[in-house]
């Protein structure tokens, strides 16, 4: 009798994309790829070589610029939104401004007048990259489904994105440099780019 389990097609057998103990909460830069589920195109089309960003495109850029904002250790560098992917950088500069508690009480709460009084001391940590990119996905999912109900934006098959992304993490300045033209001149690529889809 063989006891070993039996391949089942219909559950998915989930990798991980992510560099095995890597502190993705750490100061650094991302180049990060976010792709629409089914790569389908919802977000506009390249025309004589530039991206010509619909309303969908033009949203997805605008929650982009918003990270700053919700994110206070994170910085947006180049971005471009394709048809059916975006491309960007993403700068974690360290410690934001919350704070971990860390308390010497017997029984690990904090008190009360520690709260009170500010007397609580921590750590400050970095916002992780996936929480980041989990913001991002969410608020752009959220704002495209108000438009398919409300401007008639084109359906997308259960999910806006694919469940995962892409990042790799720019370790000096000529990658960087790289990676910014990459980004720069994916419009003009598109036809030999690996996400392309007519």
């Amino acid at each position: 009798m063989n006891d070993k389990p039996k391949y089942n097609p219909n559950i998915h057998h989930r990798r991980s994309i992510r560099l095995k103990g890597y502190d993705y909460s750490q100061a650094g830069l991302y180049f990060v790829t976010i792709c629409c589920q089914d790569r389908a195109c919802l977000f506009g089309e390249i025309i004589d070589g530039q991206m010509i960003c619909n309303d969908a495109g033009t949203m997805v850029e605008k929650w982009y610029n918003e990270l700053e904002n919700k994110f206070s250790d994170i910085r947006c560098h180049e971005m471009i939104t394709m048809p059916n992917h975006f491309h960007c950088i993403l700068e974690n500069v360290g410690a934001d401004l919350r704070v971990c508690p860390n308390t010497n009480n017997d029984d690990g709460n904090i008190a009360d007048g520690d709260i009170a009084t500010g007397n609580i001391e921590g750590e400050h940590v970095g916002s992780p990259l996936h929480r980041v990119v989990q913001w991002f996905k969410t608020m752009t999912t959220n704002e495209y489904i108000r438009g398919v109900k409300t401007l008639g934006w084109q359906l997308f098959n259960g999910k806006l994105w694919q469940r995962n992304y892409y990042e790799h993490i720019i370790r000096n300045e000529q990658s960087y440099q790289t990676i910014s033209e990459y980004i720069i001149n994916n419009p003009a690529k598109w036809a030999d780019d690996k996400f392309y889809k007519e």
